[in-house]
């Protein structure tokens, strides 16, 4: 599985290692992912996501994932998160129809 943010899309950087000789050696900065359930109202489920905390801050600054997805371009989300937001839209829709 790759160390990838399903939100922000944040990856891994890499630097280097510097010792007080001034010795350098490669070293990678991994992101601080975490494994998470966010509720979508839409869906009215759970929906499982490798996220950032950056990402999980994002989220409910936005008021839920529904909200943060539908506000954000399609084109700036990683393919997870598109997946989602297709689901929320699909969800949304069936919604309005009902209704109608």
């Amino acid at each position: 599985m790759a160390r990838r943010c399903e939100i922000t899309g944040k990856s891994v950087l890499s630097g280097n290692n510097v010792s007080h000789a001034n010795n350098r050696s490669r070293r990678r900065f991994l992101p601080n992912l975490q494994e998470t359930s966010v509720l979508s109202d839409a869906l009215g489920e759970m929906v499982r996501i490798r996220v950032c905390t950056r990402g999980l801050k994002t989220i409910d600054h936005n008021g839920g994932i529904d909200a943060y997805l539908l506000s954000v371009s399609t084109v700036k989300l990683p393919i997870e998160a598109r997946r989602i937001k297709k689901r929320i839209e699909k969800a949304l829709a069936k919604q309005q129809a009902a209704a109608a």
